[in-house]
């Protein structure tokens, strides 16, 4: 009888021990190997001044107040200081954690007329997004967006955008933005808030669009019990606008080129600063 209890006792202290790693390992990996995941994409905000609210997409029209053309008119190349990826949460038995994969490798252009931003259309190099997990980066990729069959992702406004007034130097404006977002071979219709700020070189543009995944036709990312996630995630995307040389246009054998006020730049992207995980195959 005395031995019967001392295997049970040995049993559910077995089982409690294993219940207690398979928590206590996630919990240390997430929260102290691994460290939190980069902040979200922001405008650099230069200075204090408050925000402004502007109208939303539409037909081109003249604000209450007008706009000046002086300084602001022409056509903006994506520069160097823009960036874009993916931000997914992430739970690794039991434990949450936030992926973030992200890539400088950006181009494109914005066309600025009167009141109005006329056109707009920015690509960006999938094949080129890294997070800091290589098992992850495997992932995306091969199955999860196949990037040697579909390397870019293009957004192109279809509507202008009423800009009111001209903001000052310094100052964020926040419109409502309609596109086209074309990513793993689908295209679809996007709205989404635009946030901008003006300095004395160009503009910031930052965007916050809510991914999901099924209706661009990529696989959730999930990778069997081990690593499971939402059925949606965001794409971040900030770029600097300047009217002078832009970043090198990728093209598909891999090279760039200048292409439209374009100039070659260094592109850098994070770098593996924690230790592996090893995620099954799938």
């Amino acid at each position: 009888m005395r031995a019967m209890r001392r295997r049970w006792k040995w049993l559910v202290g077995a089982v409690v021990a294993v219940v207690v790693l398979a928590v206590a390992v996630p919990f240390v990996y997430i929260h102290l190997i691994e460290g939190p995941a980069p902040a979200k994409l922001a405008l650099p905000t230069t200075n204090s001044t408050s925000t402004a609210a502007a109208s939303g997409t539409g037909a081109a029209g003249t604000g209450a107040a007008g706009i000046s053309a002086a300084g602001i008119d022409g056509t903006y190349h994506v520069g160097a200081g823009s960036e874009a990826g993916y931000r997914v949460t992430e739970v690794l038995i039991g434990q949450h954690s936030t992926a973030v994969g992200r890539t400088s490798k950006i181009w494109g252009s914005l066309t600025i007329s009167g009141d109005s931003v006329t056109a707009g259309t920015f690509t960006v190099d999938m094949a080129s997004v890294v997070s800091d997990q290589s098992e992850r980066n495997a992932q995306f990729d091969g199955r999860i967006m196949d990037v040697s069959r579909y390397p870019t992702a293009t957004l192109t406004l279809h509507a202008p955008i009423s800009l009111g007034t001209t903001p000052a130097v310094g100052s964020t404006v926040t419109y409502s933005a309609t596109g086209d977002l074309t990513m793993h071979g689908v295209t679809r219709a996007v709205t989404f808030p635009l946030s901008a700020e003006r300095t004395a070189d160009g503009i910031y543009a930052l965007a916050d669009l809510p991914i999901l995944f099924s209706h661009w036709n990529i696989a959730n990312p999930s990778v069997g019990g081990f690593v499971t996630t939402a059925n949606s995630g965001t794409l971040e995307v900030l770029v600097f606008l300047t009217m002078g040389a832009g970043n090198p246009v990728s093209t598909a054998s891999g090279s760039t080129n200048g292409g439209p006020g374009g100039a070659p730049g260094q592109v850098t992207v994070p770098s593996t600063t924690v230790p592996k995980i090893t995620i099954p195959a799938g």
